[in-house]
């Protein structure tokens, strides 16, 4: 048997602690922590609505490249689409809840299902031409190029030669 501990939903307003005739400072508390679009925003698993789930990525520029990740686990190669409009970098995808049995017993159900977007526009510099994406073991990895007249380029210095010339009306007023 397990032993679940079931703790206090953040969205839920837990009942004051009295001492003497109340506490101001929990009541405040309370009232801060509830959300009243909670039951809106995340659903009950075994309706036909399914719970808000959305993957975080974590966005990281290189010298050469603009690179995403994205943990997808469970999410098939065939379930996750990448698009590029314009500017405008769209992944989609969907995890599908596994099948429940009634002849098993389950003792709690957390984790989340559904289909997910996340678009990202795309600073001028990005090369969409060159766009990669690759996925295993669960994790997304997008690169995406820099143009290359955007990436930085050294200047060499010419030693001891003058690379401008002087200014004539210069010299007629230091005269």
């Amino acid at each position: 048997m397990f032993n679940i501990v079931r703790k206090q939903a953040p969205n839920q307003v837990a009942p004051v602690q009295r001492w003497g005739e109340w506490d101001p400072i929990s009541l405040m508390e309370n009232l801060l922590r509830f959300d009243p679009f909670a039951e809106i925003t995340t659903t009950r698993r075994g309706t036909q609505n399914d719970q808000v789930w959305a993957p975080h990525f974590d966005v990281k520029e290189t010298k050469d490249a603009y690179l995403f990740t994205a943990d997808l686990p469970g999410v098939r190669e065939e379930d996750v689409e990448v698009s590029l409009t314009g500017n405008r970098l769209a992944i989609t995808g969907h995890r599908s809840q596994e099948a429940q049995r009634d002849d098993e017993n389950y003792y709690t159900l957390e984790r989340s299902y559904g289909s997910f977007s996340r678009s990202f526009t795309l600073p001028d510099s990005a090369d969409t031409d060159g766009i990669k994406a690759s996925m295993k073991d669960g994790v997304l990895n997008l690169t995406l190029p820099k143009r290359a007249e955007s990436q930085p380029r050294r200047v060499p210095l010419n030693k001891g030669e003058q690379t401008t010339t002087p200014n004539p009306t210069m010299k007629k007023a230091q005269s």
